[in-house]
């Protein structure tokens, strides 16, 4: 097993811009947009709700996400003492076991939010927290597997945010086409995780990470992360059209479209690309969840319930 390095004297607890970095607050953004998603899909008017649904992307955001993120680097300590030395916890900037304190302190304070917005936030907020520390920590360590890790982190940071929201501004479950395509860019999303694999295919395949550049090869991974997303978005735009939601679904079209010109480039470097389309060609689809978020919340509220 590779050894932690010791070059940074241990303090004895971390700065706060180590805290800060370990929570890794760029991540928070997919799962804060998805619920932002979802509420505005649910159709319902949020002007008397704006303090829960604040409060809702802040447990989806900085709680729910930051408290994965310190779980993942924790428990990927080892991985990154090989791929990425200079990270807070194998540099030695988040000394001991503070990492894994965090972690668990952050998971509390996540329930604890999560408690404030009732009973249906709760469970799902539970089933978040539940998949994060199984996506990284033993014995189910999800991530071993890229085909089953990132399906959990995807359906976690997408789908359940969206139908969270969505629930809890109608007061009641949403229809079924709210919840299909919620479920579609969540699977989509599966993709997306893909992409940050490209990173440290060497450190996986060393420590037994079976992402899927280290099952399949780079190239062929990056065939099938286009392919993923690229998929899941046609059936948003199927979805919308049979609906009736002809401008939602020529928007989410056109983004798609823009997408694929930029696949063509990172398919051809999928290593040397792969952080170029993940600011652009995420940036893309996540317009595209929004498009789509707009036409649902278009449709009468009886349209958007199912209960």
């Amino acid at each position: 097993m590779a050894q932690i390095p010791s070059h940074v004297p241990a303090a004895p607890y971390p700065t706060a811009s180590a805290v800060v970095q370990l929570l890794k607050p760029i991540t928070w953004f997919p799962p804060m947009w998805a619920f932002a998603c979802g509420a505005i899909a649910s159709g319902a008017g949020l002007t008397d709700r704006w303090f829960p649904v604040a409060l809702g992307v802040l447990l989806a955001g900085p709680l729910l996400c930051g408290t994965s993120q310190a779980v993942n680097d924790w428990f990927d300590r080892h991985v990154d003492a090989i791929n990425e030395p200079d990270r807070v916890i194998p540099s030695g900037r988040m000394p001991g076991r503070w990492g894994l304190m965090i972690a668990i302190a952050m998971s509390v304070i996540s329930m604890a939010v999560a408690a404030l917005l009732g009973p249906l936030v709760f469970v799902a907020a539970l089933v978040g927290l539940a998949l994060a520390w199984a996506y990284s920590a033993p014995p189910f360590r999800f991530k071993q597997n890229g085909w089953i890790g990132n399906g959990v982190v995807g359906l976690s940071y997408e789908t359940l945010p969206w139908i969270t929201a969505a629930t809890a501004a109608l007061g009641a479950t949403p229809s079924r086409l709210t919840m299909l395509v919620a479920l579609l860019y969540g699977l989509g999303a599966h993709g997306i995780l893909t992409l940050n694999d490209f990173k440290a295919i060497k450190g996986d395949r060393q420590m037994g990470v079976n992402t899927l550049p280290v099952l399949h090869g780079a190239a062929n991974a990056a065939r099938i992360a286009c392919l993923v997303m690229a998929a899941s978005q046609a059936g948003v735009i199927l979805l919308l059209a049979n609906a009736g939601l002809s401008t939602g679904a020529a928007l989410v079209a056109t983004v798609l479209a823009l997408q694929l010109i930029c696949m063509i480039r990172f398919l051809r470097d999928p290593e040397g690309k792969a952080v170029w389309y993940s600011a652009v060609g995420v940036g893309l689809y996540v317009s595209g969840m929004m498009a789509a978020a707009v036409a649902l919340g278009s449709l009468p509220l009886s349209a958007t319930s199912a209960g």
